[in-house]
């Protein structure tokens, strides 16, 4: 199938060496001499994370490509914060190491240094999937335990904060999940999905600067949770909304525009072929925390037409409005849907949102897939834009005309 664009123009692309399966971590430093590293987190082993120098998007250059020590793990999430990059590690088993959060020193990008990291591995854990880190101060993570038993092996992931305001110290901050999932717990456990069960625990852990009192759970089958984190080391649910089921589950990014009352919470296509359709983005009115209200979901090409394409078609990451260099809106969102490329919507009117851009690159060489799965999206603030495919495809910078 060849390229397909809308208001989106390829600048340039990049196989990363032939490692080109990155997951869902994509961040942009601007270093010390001047340059604009993006740093990426590889989808499965052997690599660890890949620096590109992305100063001019048309040239892009490799400044380094780190090594993972064996084949059962995977760093799928990373978060550069000035010269720290925090980079999450998950088994492929219960019980394996490395599973946590490694620190580095970026100062000098081709030379990254360990400077600390912290153990979450143990009999039931397999580690942390996803990693929040903006502040300087605090990773927030989805992560497992030593000390944490759940009652079904699905649900070995919650949230946790760990203060890293001493890079070389890290310590642990606080810990929540869904109640009912721990063999400790009181409650009851809950109700498993019927037919989609892909457990309950937490994928994304967003926390923004400008309201750090609140952090935004993806769950997973437990759906969007919104928590008072006032006090950190007591964090509180506040709000809950969960269409799954009947959906299918798997809620993946909670991301809220708190300008306007609104989440925008999107829905993981695991399977191929679309077998867990539909996987959606979600707009919700928060105004009232305890009675988050859906109002719209993003329009995306028929499923009918993008089912037998290749791989997986649903939505997956957004561009998440995170401080530093990046591009931040209320307005335009854009997110990823494997063979459904990158694409954009403009939601100035949340009850009829409209797509305006998207970007489909033709299959890359050697997909197991046989067609793009585009991953991850990155934008920064002069609205270039960073795209990521899960097998080997690699990186794409974009421009939009929006």
């Amino acid at each position: 199938m060849p390229a397909q664009a809308h208001n989106m123009k390829l600048l340039a692309h990049h196989d990363l060496a032939g490692f080109g399966g990155i997951g869902e971590g994509v961040s942009l430093q601007l270093a010390g001499d001047g340059r604009r590293i993006l740093y990426m987190a590889h989808e499965s082993a052997p690599k660890n994370f890949t620096a590109i120098d992305v100063s001019d998007p048309r040239r892009l250059k490799l400044v380094v490509q780190t090594d993972l020590p064996h084949k059962q793990v995977r760093s799928n999430s990373l978060e550069v914060c000035g010269d720290i990059l925090a980079v999450a590690y998950q088994t492929a088993q219960h019980g394996l190491k490395p599973a946590g959060v490694e620190l580095f020193d970026i100062g000098i990008p081709e030379k990254p240094k360990s400077i600390a990291f912290f153990d979450c591995s143990g009999e039931f854990s397999r580690g942390v999937h996803q990693l929040w880190f903006v502040d300087g101060k605090t990773v927030h993570f989805s992560g497992g335990a030593p000390d944490f038993k759940p009652r079904n092996k699905l649900d070995d992931q919650f949230y946790r904060a760990i203060d890293v305001s001493s890079p070389t110290k890290p310590r642990e901050i606080c810990r929540w999940w869904m109640p009912g999932l721990s063999t400790t717990d009181s409650a009851p456990p809950p109700p498993r999905h019927p037919k989609f069960d892909s457990g309950f625990r937490t994928h994304n852990t967003n926390v923004y600067p400008d309201r750090p009192d609140r952090a935004y759970l993806g769950y997973i089958d437990g759906g969007a949770w919104i928590l008072d984190i006032a006090n950190l080391s007591k964090p509180k649910p506040v709000g809950h909304w969960n269409p799954h089921p009947p959906f299918p589950g798997f809620t993946h990014t909670v991301m809220p525009l708190l300008d306007r009352d609104l989440l925008v919470v999107s829905d993981e296509s695991v399977r191929d072929k679309a077998a867990d359709w539909p996987k959606l983005v979600w707009l919700l009115d928060m105004r009232r925390e305890d009675n988050l209200v859906n109002i719209a979901t993003l329009p995306l090409p028929p499923v009918e037409k993008q089912r037998n394409v290749g791989g997986r078609y649903g939505a997956h990451n957004l561009h998440e409005n995170r401080p530093g260099p990046a591009f931040r809106s209320s307005r335009l969102i854009f997110g990823t849907y494997f063979n459904g490329g990158v694409r954009v919507h403009d939601i100035s009117d949340p009850f009829q949102p409209k797509e305006i851009a998207y970007f489909v690159p033709e299959p890359p060489n050697g997909s197991p897939a046989g067609a793009a799965q585009i991953n991850d999206v990155y934008v920064d603030e002069n609205e270039i834009v960073y795209a990521v495919d899960r097998f080997a495809g690699g990186l794409y910078t974009l421009e939009a005309n929006l």
